[in-house]
């Protein structure tokens, strides 16, 4: 009996002992976090500097790129078909307005032509025959020689050749279009951009032969977000560099906004054009640098000072007792070293600009040893 009982108590020692060493392990743990948590809140190592958001005048400089376009460029195409018998230009060839580019075989279009003139004078003759009878058949029906059926008759004749008259004459003018189809004309001036076929290629109507490109003006095409369109006007001047001409810096003008923005994007597609008396190749790459209007007295904080999360621009901001406070920031316009602020913060907030990295919402640090 005694032995048993013994054995019991030392069970119930080692269980008091498993408990005992289990429960300072819980509060080991307890105090260990709590530690940790204090260290953080307190941030002792953790160095930042504050600073007021500032009011100052900005000039927002936009960049693209793009590439210098002709501002004009046309396809000169076969109206119908045929072969190409003369080809009277070459690629980089200056041409003129209603300058002769070639010319299609035109031995059935010709043949066409004489027979659609031979039906229309056959009909303008027999139109006139027609009246000539008519008008004999009215004269002798006033008479009382001929009866009223008759000169109906004549009339009807007179009006049959009138339609086949008319008929020959749009068959005319269709010949007359196809004929001169065979002959290709520059559509204004310019250069030849590209000729697609020699000689001998027998084109199908539609078939484009020539590109014709005036670059006497080069122009670019840019993409202004919403957010800055406000500062851009037509006539504004972009400075326009080029890598394949790295000693040439041109100025451009704003020609054309758009006046509806693209979606989903909400940018608006803007023209810069450029004069080309220095004679650039057209359809080089270009990077343009445009300055809008100065914005004035706009809300300014270090570019450096904003956190992203989620997507969003944010920035550390302290309250009265060091406590740091995320605030998600609307941001305007940025450039490397500000960003404008529309929302978020105020001139009365201090904003975390160095050491934000080291920070999470809920971390305090001491004001007084913070630089600003």
């Amino acid at each position: 009996m005694n032995l048993q009982n013994r054995k019991v108590k030392i069970v119930v020692g080692i269980l008091v002992a498993i408990c005992l060493i289990i429960s300072y392990r819980i509060y080991s743990n307890v105090q260990k976090e709590k530690a940790r948590a204090e260290r953080i809140s307190q941030t002792k190592s953790v160095a930042v500097e504050l600073a007021h958001p500032q009011r100052q005048t900005i000039v927002p400089q936009l960049r693209f790129s793009g590439s210098l376009d002709p501002e004009w460029q046309a396809e000169v195409a076969a109206k119908v078909d045929g072969r190409l018998e003369k080809v009277y230009v070459k690629e980089g060839d200056k041409v003129t307005k209603g300058q002769v580019l070639a010319i299609l075989e035109q031995t059935d279009t010709d043949a066409n032509l004489l027979s659609a003139k031979g039906s229309f004078l056959d009909a303008r003759t027999n139109l006139r025959k027609a009246e000539t009878d008519l008008h004999r058949y009215e004269k002798l029906y006033a008479v009382g020689a001929v009866s009223e059926q008759v000169v109906d008759d004549y009339r009807f004749a007179r009006n049959n050749a009138l339609a086949k008259l008319d008929a020959a004459r749009g068959n005319l003018q269709a010949m007359e279009s196809k004929s001169a189809g065979t002959v290709l004309v520059a559509p204004a001036d310019g250069i030849i951009a590209k000729r697609y076929y020699q000689e001998g290629y027998y084109a199908k109507a539609g078939t484009a032969i020539f590109a014709v490109a005036d670059i006497s003006m080069l122009k670019t095409v840019i993409h202004i977000p919403e957010g800055q369109i406000a500062g851009v006007k037509v006539g504004n001047e972009a400075e326009i560099s080029l890598p394949a001409y790295p000693d040439k810096k041109i100025i451009g003008k704003v020609t054309r906004i758009a006046p509806v923005a693209d979606l989903p994007s909400h940018t608006f597609a803007a023209e810069v054009s450029v004069d080309n008396t220095q004679g650039l190749l057209a359809g080089v790459y270009a990077n343009v640098n445009l300055q809008a209007q100065p914005k004035e007295n706009v809300l300014t904080i270090p570019l450096h000072a904003i956190v992203m999360r989620d997507d969003q621009q944010t920035a550390f901001v302290p309250d009265e007792k060091g406590v740091v406070q995320r605030k998600v920031l609307n941001i305007g316009y940025t450039n490397d070293q500000v960003a404008e602020v529309l929302g978020g913060v105020n001139e009365d907030d201090l904003v975390v600009i160095s050491g934000q990295n080291k920070l999470r919402e809920g971390t305090r640090i001491n004001l007084e040893k913070a630089g600003k």
